[in-house]
């Protein structure tokens, strides 16, 4: 971990600094050091950068992340790391262990199973809520945003329908207006990006989950509840089953033998 990593904030934005005695007025760039640290903390802004990489796949499940290398990667001091690592356990993407240091989780196969149960229950929980609470507004920011999916399925974009994917999921946990089940459903989504992300990558994955995702919508959007639920709850599961199908052996690639018994003409 040599290289300097730019910190940036979950979402950018923020009010301008006053300027100084004397000086023209002029607003700072949103992503000016000094305008980031007027609206996040610095070890939230580790934390933020830490989480990118995880998620993408810079950091791998498993490996060790040292204070020291951390500090030194995004020019900053330990004590914001040593914080920004409390944070990233508590989200459920490192593990501290004791005296040994602090590691990317990596979610053994059984274990991603119950979480994907789980996730499936809350989602279908959260389908019902939604679509008891839908409004013009929320159908039509919900419609843009499988649109949006559509479209990096048209590019092929893994990367881009991933983000896009996880936006949907966060949004529908937020408008279901239960901020504990919120910070329950983001601990199994952290726990799980790294399955899902191989998961989309397998090839014809994407038009299949764009249907399953406008199949939801439609639902949403016309108020049935629990057809809303059962299709959120099945998609996880089809999740789940794609997952499956990602990490199995590619048996189907190996030669096929011929019979041993049948003798050669």
């Amino acid at each position: 971990m040599q290289k300097m990593i730019k910190l940036e904030p979950r979402a950018s934005g923020g009010p301008a600094t006053a300027p100084a005695s004397g000086a023209p007025a002029r607003a700072l760039a949103d992503d000016h050091p000094i305008a980031l640290l007027q609206t996040n903390s610095l070890p939230a802004l580790v934390q933020c950068a830490l989480e990118r990489m995880i998620l993408a796949g810079d950091l791998a499940a498993g490996e060790r992340l040292r204070e020291i290398g951390v500090a030194a990667m995004l020019g900053v001091s330990r004590g914001p790391v040593r914080e920004a690592f409390r944070a990233l356990e508590e989200s459920g993407l490192v593990r501290l262990e004791k005296n040994r240091g602090v590691y990317v989780r990596q979610i053994p196969i059984d274990e991603a199973d119950e979480i994907y149960e789980l996730r499936a229950v809350l989602e279908g929980f959260i389908g019902r809520r939604v679509a008891q609470r839908v409004t013009p507004e929320i159908a039509r920011e919900l419609a843009t945003r499988v649109d949006r999916m559509e479209r990096t399925t048209a590019r092929r974009d893994v990367d881009g329908y991933y983000q896009e994917n996880l936006a949907f999921h966060d949004r529908l946990a937020q408008l279901a207006g239960n901020a504990k089940l919120l910070g329950v459903y983001r601990r199994l989504v952290n726990e799980l990006n790294l399955f899902r992300h191989s998961t989309l990558a397998q090839f014809g994955t994407l038009p299949v989950s764009t249907r399953e995702h406008r199949e939801i919508v439609k639902r949403i959007v016309a108020g049935e509840a629990a057809a809303a639920g059962r299709a959120l709850h099945d998609h996880v599961m089809a999740s789940r089953e794609r997952m499956h199908r990602s990490k199995a052996p590619a048996a189907s690639a190996a030669p096929t033998r011929k019979n041993p018994s049948r003798k050669a003409r």
